[in-house]
């Protein structure tokens, strides 16, 4: 069961533009586009819709859509938009260290190359609104307690999960493949402050959405956002607000695997 129903409302022409004028105002400190450029045409479009419609349904703060958004431009490299909303992050409110550790967290889904540009850019955002680098270092384990510390945060949520399905590999995969989930997806990364347990998992349900072709990991992720503290409806405004920087497809797969992990837990 969802946890709400939430009534429709529609918007006249008027409320969607004033909206849109409104939020792009709190995010970027400047009016939305008007008739100026090549391409005036699609940036209404786009900003009428992100701004005005989707930024209004469900409970997401500003903050949280635009670690959302974030997240979504660094898993799919769409860098020169990245860099605008770490911009726009700072402004509604998220910190600098809470930006870093969302595009931290995507290495062990889209691997170091990918992160590592996404940082690049974040740290341009950064340098640009006067911040000084290095951040504060977030870590919290030793190389002697990744494993144990990770386990302690994969465990309660996921279980022996991997491990059992991979149980069949020759003995030396069987043994480093579940090894290196917790250590390096949990012990290196889920571990670190900066953000909470809750935004980790949310984060990361984001992230195999916007990856395509994951949808059994997503309803792992869904399942495993619920038990770190998300209710459903915050899952799906966070899936709902990816759609625009993501594309509809990849929404709707991403809902169908929630919809089945929650089915069959009914």
């Amino acid at each position: 069961m969802y946890t709400k129903q939430r009534s429709q409302e529609v918007f006249s022409m008027e409320d969607r533009v004033e909206r849109c004028a409104e939020k792009f105002g709190i995010l970027f400190g400047a009016a939305p586009a008007g008739d100026e450029g090549t391409d005036p045409e699609f940036m209404k479009i786009l900003q009428r819709f992100i701004f005005g419609e989707v930024c209004y349904v469900g409970e997401l703060s500003d903050a949280d859509r635009e670690l959302v958004t974030v997240t979504v431009l660094a898993v799919n490299q769409t860098l020169p938009q990245l860099k605008s909303h770490v911009g726009a992050a700072l402004n509604v409110g998220c910190t600098p260290v809470e930006i870093r550790e969302a595009i931290y967290q995507c290495a062990p889904f889209i691997g170091f190359p990918k992160t590592l540009n996404a940082i690049a850019i974040m740290n341009e955002a950064f340098t640009a609104a006067g911040i000084a680098l290095p951040l504060p270092s977030q870590g919290t384990v030793t190389e002697e307690s990744r494993y144990d510390d990770g386990l302690a945060i994969q465990a309660p949520i996921y279980g022996t999960e991997i491990a059992d399905r991979y149980r069949d590999l020759p003995p030396e995969y069987a043994e480093a493949i579940p090894r290196f989930l917790t250590e390096f997806g949990f012990g290196d990364f889920a571990t670190r402050s900066g953000l909470d347990g809750a935004r980790r998992e949310l984060l990361t349900v984001v992230m195999l959405a916007a990856l395509g072709g994951a949808d059994l990991q997503v309803k792992a992720h869904v399942l495993g956002a619920e038990k770190a503290g998300n209710s459903r409806d915050r899952i799906l405004a966070a899936l709902l607000h990816a759609m625009s920087y993501m594309g509809i497809p990849r929404l709707f797969n991403a809902l169908n695997a929630a919809r089945a992990a929650w089915a069959e837990q009914a």
